[in-house]
């Protein structure tokens, strides 16, 4: 049986309980070797990767990005559900709600952010996660009768530091909603890798100079989880709902590492 399905998240996102027969797979990828756990569910198999370690100990700026992407695609990976603790600069989008991101805005500034190393390659990135999935995402939560919203500006901040008021202020002159540290280019390179994305945003506070507080580690921690159950139970419903055979155009992209365009195959 193929794993055509996903998982990537903290460890509060994985349950050994969900997941039957679970094994532990190390792939080899010209990025490094990656650990994924890879087990059962209704009948699919599922993978699931920890972004930051078995351990959380990988901070974002440091993840194996490009590891991670080419291990899953090396399983035979078709489609990504992400999961993310933001800050929201967008007081309609409120701690412990859901986001399913539509677009980003790339902060970041010394992570590789490609496979491509020869050739030129210009990737369209108009619709960088995947529609499908956010609307499969979208219907999962009217189900489970959760709080979300259908679309949202990611800015993709460096870290492993919060942002300063005034760089919160610039990033919601520019349009931004959410603020987090991992989602690029971890999209960037799913798609250059054929593969279908979503980010599932979990709101855990407002940003700096918006929240009345400072920020803390500890307070994402705590949101994360009091929340982890209904995440868990969305994530779940989602790959329920998924049909993992359906084409999808983020699969025909043509690029070094996915150069057969569906139709040709």
């Amino acid at each position: 049986m193929s794993v055509k399905t996903a998982i990537i998240g903290g460890t509060g996102v994985y349950d050994p309980r969900i997941l039957s027969g679970v094994r532990e797979e190390k792939i080899t990828t010209p990025y490094g070797t990656v650990k994924a756990v890879v087990g059962s569910y209704r009948g699919r198999e599922i993978a699931f990767m920890a972004r930051h370690g078995a351990d959380h100990s990988v901070p974002p700026h440091l993840v194996n990005y490009r590891g991670n992407i080419a291990a899953l695609r090396e399983l035979g990976v078709k489609n990504i559900f992400a999961t993310a603790a933001v800050g929201s600069l967008n007081p309609e989008m409120k701690p412990g709600q859901f986001v399913f991101v539509d677009q980003f805005l790339d902060f970041t500034k010394g992570r590789p952010s490609t496979f491509v190393e020869e050739g030129v390659v210009h990737l369209d990135m108009t619709d960088p996660y995947c529609p499908g999935l956010r609307s499969l995402l979208a219907g999962s939560a009217e189900k489970l009768g959760l709080e979300f919203h259908r679309g949202g500006v990611y800015v993709c901040a460096e870290g492993p530091r919060f942002e300063t008021a005034a760089e919160i202020k610039m990033f919601r002159l520019l349009g931004g909603d959410l603020v987090g540290m991992t989602s690029v280019p971890e999209v960037v390179l799913a798609r250059e890798a054929g593969i279908c994305y979503a980010t599932i945003a979990m709101v855990t506070n407002f940003a700096a100079g918006i929240s009345p507080n400072k920020l803390s580690h500890q307070e994402v921690v705590e949101m994360m989880a009091e929340n982890a159950e209904r995440l868990k139970g969305l994530i779940m419903q989602a790959v329920s709902d998924l049909d993992e055979d359906r084409s999808c155009a983020c699969q025909m992209v043509e690029s070094p590492v996915n150069p057969v365009v569906s139709n040709k195959q």
